[in-house]
């Protein structure tokens, strides 16, 4: 249950404090090179404070200049990303608008994607959350087990609702033995964003397939032109919860010396006509002001067909085979 308003400005209150008690606790050291190539031609992209919940901080997004990855830096530790999540405000205006990103008719789109390849028997959704996308998936492939992974009690309420039927809580690299060779396929859907080593989770995801299997991707593109024109205020960047924004090229790259196959790529369907309307509600900061949204919402929608075909597309899809 989300917490009432007093709560929550009782806690907001109480922040600052807890900051000042041991600041340094929240961030690993600051690191001089890239963690995807190991390059030290670092340039900072943005510097910005929490939008979405206005915890107190500042966050830095570094960006390699060799090969395009983009990742927080210095990085929350562990105790600083449980901070950073407690008391997330999952109603203010731009969660309600990031969550169209994972409607019913998008999850139904994605599962489509894999009609192609035949019906999986087992099916394992990385950051299932309260498992919508294994509830609307299952719609697409009726007679295929879903199972989900969160680090939250959330893949529990997931389990009891009956939109899975197995719950794994925790990070997927530390489900491996327990799950090695299970599934026909594996998704994480704007999962790798959140992860503290998106090449950790890759190999965990390869050893829970069986052979042959899929591996299914889909995350913001940070080669995305709103990225730049919007700044701080393009909701992808996602300041301090996305620690890693990997470039499509990167990702083939490493999938490709994981020994996968790569069945397909789409910078199109994931395209979420949400920028303009995310960066207007970022910026009213919660005040509401819905009618002023009206119009980045419908440029937003209307614009969709034609910068889904160009470089303001925001996010991407790779399907590979292992």
């Amino acid at each position: 249950m989300p917490p009432t308003p007093q709560a929550s400005a009782t806690r907001r209150i109480a922040y600052p404090r807890e900051l000042a008690l041991d600041p340094d606790r929240f961030h690993e050291p600051r690191r001089p090179d890239c963690p995807w190539c190991g390059s030290r031609r670092l340039r900072t992209r943005l510097c910005t404070p929490d939008l979405l919940q206005r915890k107190p901080g500042t966050f830095v997004l570094d960006v390699c200049e060799d090969c395009g990855h983009a990742f927080q830096n210095p990085r929350l530790t562990t105790e600083g990303l449980a901070f950073y999540h407690r008391d997330f405000p999952h109603e203010t205006l731009p969660l309600r608008i990031l969550r169209t990103r994972a409607g019913r008719g998008r999850h139904l789109a994605v599962a489509r994607a894999m009609l192609p390849y035949g019906e999986p028997e087992s099916w394992l959704d990385v950051g299932t959350g309260y498992g919508r996308f294994p509830a609307a998936a299952r719609e697409v492939h009726p007679y295929t087990a879903f199972d989900g992974t969160d680090p939250s009690a959330r893949v529990e309420r997931a389990r009891a609702l009956g939109r899975i039927e197995e719950a794994h809580r925790g990070r997927l690299p530390g489900l491996v033995e327990r799950l090695r060779a299970r599934y026909d396929v594996v998704s994480m859907l704007h999962h790798l964003e959140h992860s503290p080593d998106p090449r950790e989770e890759l190999r965990a995801a390869l050893a829970v397939l069986r052979s042959g299997g899929h591996l299914l991707v889909e995350v913001p593109d940070p080669d995305c032109a709103f990225g730049a024109l919007l700044g701080k205020w393009w909701l992808p960047y996602g300041q301090p919860r996305h620690l890693h924004l990997v470039p499509l090229r990167n990702l083939l790259g490493e999938l490709d010396g994981l020994g996968c196959t790569v069945v397909s790529v789409d910078r199109r369907a994931p395209h979420v006509p949400y920028d303009l309307t995310g960066a207007v509600a970022l910026r009213l900061a919660g005040r509401g002001f819905a009618p002023v949204l009206a119009v980045p919402f419908a440029l937003d929608r209307a614009l969709a067909p034609l910068l889904r075909r160009t470089r303001f597309s925001n996010s991407y899809r790779v399907l590979a085979r292992r």
